[in-house]
């Protein structure tokens, strides 16, 4: 039997991020994001990490991912293409399932750590 190395992160509010660049998704000019993986499964299909974002409005599909959200600061609501919406803040979490679209509002910058599926 080997070893496991339990990785631990902590505080994650004060990871640094690299500078916030324009996102491509945006459709509010000027919004930007920063992000940084943490941690990358062996076979390379599951990723977590932290990410901001300055207010404004960008979509979002996940057709080929599933994603688990904390929010650590900030707050945001999701409007799924149907009209679906939910509003979140610090401490909150949600699932967006495979197949997930719609679209993000920043209304606060937001700082959310995230795990990622990719299929």
């Amino acid at each position: 039997m080997s070893n496991i190395d339990l990785q631990t992160y902590e505080n994650l509010q004060s990871i640094t991020l690299p500078p916030l660049a324009l996102k491509p998704t945006s459709v509010t000019e000027g919004q930007a994001e920063a992000s940084k993986i943490l941690w990358t499964s062996a076979n390379g299909k599951v990723q977590m990490g932290i990410w901001e974002c300055s207010p404004g409005r960008f979509t979002s599909d996940h057709s080929d991912t599933s994603e688990i959200v904390h929010i650590i600061s900030g707050e945001v609501e999701l409007q799924r293409n149907d009209g679906e919406l939910r509003r979140l803040g610090p401490g909150d979490a949600l699932v967006l399932p495979r197949g997930w679209r719609g679209e993000w509002h920043i209304i606060q910058h937001v700082r959310k750590f995230w795990v990622v599926q990719y299929d």
